[in-house]
């Protein structure tokens, strides 16, 4: 068994596709050294991420297959699924042959996999730039604060969406379940590992527009049109808890 080991990013994986057709290996696993089980007759590799040979491959994944297919493997990879970095390296194998037909192959249990995968996070994507709530703190200069707690690594994807909409404020993103941030200063946005013990006090006032909200989103509601059913499949419970409507 081959094993090729990389360092998490998506570079890195990347890197590691370009290696397999390189050496023309065929690995029977891509994953980090974390996530790695252990083989008793395994050989690994490790890979060292390259930048410009992930760029060649993406570029051969654009023009020999097509956008669509760079887009869903990008996808797949958010969702830190255990098995999506080797699905990706198969997918991509068929989508050398195929094409821009790869996604037709639905026969082909990595194409499903990562059709799957990327619907998945896409949908979560779609769904939490309608749910993420931000707060004004008290700090010396202004800036709102958006906790939330996905269940794929989006937070490179909603943030592009909020440097646009909210481009006059300075804001973080922060996901809480993997202590990574998007960061916005009114110009950029940059990812970054964040942490915070204590998140800090509300601007003075931050609560009269949080009670102001949540009176709008009481008066809206049509009571004799009320489905909890519907509202939980649109808004899943596991959210609620940074909805400051729901709290």
């Amino acid at each position: 068994m081959l094993i090729y080991l990389y360092d998490g990013t998506f570079e890195g994986l990347l890197t590691a596709i370009y290696q397999a057709y390189y050496r023309r290996e065929k690995p029977d696993s891509i994953t980090t050294g974390s996530a790695m089980q252990t083989h008793l007759f395994g050989r690994t590799v490790q890979i060292t991420t390259d930048s410009k040979k992930a760029e060649k491959v993406s570029q051969a994944v654009r023009e020999k297959i097509s956008p669509a297919a760079l887009s869903n493997i990008l996808f797949a990879f958010l969702s830190e699924q255990n098995e999506a970095t080797t699905w990706v390296y198969h997918y991509l194998d068929l989508g050398w042959k195929m094409g821009k037909n790869v996604d037709l192959c639905l026969n082909h249990n990595p194409v499903l996999k990562i059709l799957d995968l990327a619907r998945k996070v896409k949908g979560e994507r779609h769904r939490m730039l309608g749910l993420i709530r931000f707060r004004r703190l008290n700090l010396k200069y202004d800036i709102y604060y958006a906790p939330y707690k996905p269940d794929y690594n989006i937070t490179g994807l909603v943030a592009p969406h909020f440097a646009r909409r909210l481009a006059d404020q300075n804001w973080i993103i922060h996901d809480t379940g993997r202590n990574l941030a998007a960061l916005f200063n009114q110009k950029e946005w940059l990812l970054t590992e964040f942490q915070l013990d204590k998140i800090p006090s509300p601007a003075a006032n931050e609560e009269t527009y949080q009670k102001l909200w949540k009176n709008y989103f009481n008066s809206v509601t049509i009571k004799e049109r009320y489905n909890p059913k519907l509202q939980k499949q649109n808004m899943p419970m596991k959210y609620w808890r940074y909805l400051i409507e729901k709290n």
